[in-house]
């Protein structure tokens, strides 16, 4: 058992269900306080210095600012489509491992911020919406197979959309970076690409922490039941894999990843469509 499981066990029953949704909501806030003027908003953004000089409600308040680019319309529905998807990761995860997550990587940028100003004297602008995303990048980890539909239209393999949007991502870094060396500031890059490497770093941490370490012992036990296994004859008509859902098997396609559910009461197995988006079996 690793810290976090051990931490889950101890404090799991105070986890928020559902805690992307909130900042969802937090962020649409943020675009009404904007919209409606006045210096409100400007007492919730990130501002190391102003942090330094006791305005310490900064450390959590920026996650009410929207993010810098992008239009009202296609950020907010960008938004809603990571809800489902955030609903998703968490059925997999659990609410204690997302409510790590999201504020790990609220505490990851108020640090990064901070040394970025500290070192550089650079300010930086602080938003949710990168780690938000990071959101489709952590589901594309786990189910890279599967499909989803883009703005609920375009139907696509989440492992395609995650090398997109990587590379998208490391784009912008080097364009900030690039920026930075033409103004003579190469340091430049840290304080525009600060939340976009926060939230990555805290995606890499989350999965390194949440990787469940299995024995020698173990492994050979697996390897020992996987070589008494026998694979069913050709034309049989006999399957190893089922969906509990759709029905099909390994036979209708050979590339469809099953998965059994813990969270169902007995045996179900559903396949890479149907394993985070099946009602639970709950026990009679």
């Amino acid at each position: 058992m690793n810290w976090m499981n051990k931490l889950e066990k101890k404090w799991g029953r105070y986890a928020i269900p559902s805690l992307h949704k909130y900042l969802v909501i937090a962020i649409a806030i943020g675009y009404v306080l904007s919209y409606l003027g006045g210096d409100l908003i400007n007492y919730l953004t990130f501002s190391a210095s102003s942090i330094l000089h006791g305005q310490i409600w900064r450390l959590v308040t920026w996650i009410f600012i929207p993010p810098a680019a992008g239009g009202v319309f296609f950020t907010m529905l960008f938004l809603l489509c990571l809800i489902p998807m955030g609903r998703s990761l968490e059925s997999f995860f659990g609410p204690f491992k997302m409510n790590i997550y999201f504020i790990g990587g609220i505490l990851l940028s108020d640090i990064g911020g901070l040394l970025v100003y500290l070192i550089f004297k650079m300010p930086v602008y602080l938003s949710t919406y990168h780690i938000l995303f990071s959101l489709f990048l952590a589901l594309a980890l786990c189910m890279p197979d599967a499909t989803v539909n883009l703005y609920f239209i375009l139907p696509i393999k989440m492992k395609w959309m995650l090398l997109i949007y990587v590379a998208e991502l490391a784009y912008e870094i080097v364009t900030y970076f690039q920026l930075g060396v033409s103004l003579g500031a190469w340091y430049f890059g840290f304080a525009y690409s600060t939340e976009i490497i926060i939230a990555l770093l805290n995606l890499v941490l989350f999965f390194l922490s949440s990787r469940v370490r299995i024995s020698r012992k173990h492994k050979k036990r697996q390897r020992e039941f996987q070589a008494q296994m026998r694979q069913p004859r050709p034309g049989s008509g006999i399957t190893k894999h089922k969906c509990a859902i759709c029905g099909r098997t390994e036979n209708d396609d050979p590339n469809l990843v099953f998965r059994y559910c813990s969270k169902c009461a007995g045996n179900y197995e559903y396949c890479q469509e149907h394993l985070f988006t099946h009602e639970h079996v709950m026990p009679k």
